[in-house]
């Protein structure tokens, strides 16, 4: 493992939040490596700073204290515009309730990180396409999201967050929307990014989920509880 590449490198991470006239620590010194085409879950119960961890390891937040370099990029301190760019170009996202935009149909809405690139509209539309055709979703390109089903939205969102072929593909609870069979569809796309050589870091509350990946980490209480490699990992 330590001749691959560091994608992200966390050390000694703290995350204070401000409630009322009391301080919440968040995330109590976490320090974390995650390497190039790992496939990471990070699980823990409900206040133990597992989305805290996504929010700072997505560029959505930044840390009270400790270091965060993304790719070689120190992100720690950098300025909310900054780390739009950066989410851009080097994350993709998939959210458990999909986050498209109800009037732009499949192609526009996997096109949008692009937009923000600056490609232009041919361009655009070519990769949106390729993208769409990995998640086997070609014959559905023209729909809203108003009239696709639960698991061809997640798939839209899947395509969406590798477009722009981003350093790491960042999920939160992907399948928590989606019934039993179209979770397990959805994991097996997961499988294949991850075969083809991504990054794949998936925040989960599922065990089931969490056992599909080749690493498990578990926080409590804001801290990491334990970070094992997962000798058998679920396929299929």
């Amino acid at each position: 493992m330590t001749t691959r590449k560091k994608i992200i490198e966390i050390a000694d991470i703290t995350k204070i939040y401000q409630v009322g006239t009391q301080e919440v620590r968040a995330l109590n010194g976490v320090s974390l490596d995650i390497y190039q085409n790992e496939y990471v879950a990070i699980m823990g119960p409900s206040g133990s700073g597992k989305s805290t961890l996504m929010n700072l390891v997505g560029c959505l937040d930044s840390p009270s204290n400790g270091k965060y370099i993304l790719n070689g990029t120190d992100v720690s301190q950098m300025e909310d515009d900054q780390l739009a760019e950066i989410r851009n170009k080097e994350i993709g996202f998939v959210f458990q309730s999909f986050n498209l935009l109800p009037r732009y149909n499949a192609l526009d809405n996997v096109a949008l990180p692009l937009i923000y690139a600056g490609l232009p509209r041919h361009k655009r539309e070519e990769k949106a396409k390729t993208a769409l055709a990995c998640v086997d979703l070609t014959n559905r390109m023209e729909h809203k999201p108003n009239e696709l089903s639960g698991g061809q939205k997640q798939r839209v969102a899947l395509a969406r967050a590798i477009v722009n072929s981003p350093s790491i593909i960042l999920a939160d609870e992907p399948t928590g929307n989606l019934d039993s069979k179209t979770s397990i569809d959805i994991m097996n796309l997961f499988e294949a990014i991850y075969a083809a050589g991504n990054t794949v870091i998936v925040v989960t509350h599922e065990e089931d989920i969490a056992l599909r990946a080749r690493r498990i980490v578990r926080l409590r209480d804001g801290i990491i509880e334990s970070d094992k490699i997962n000798p058998n990992p679920k396929t299929s």
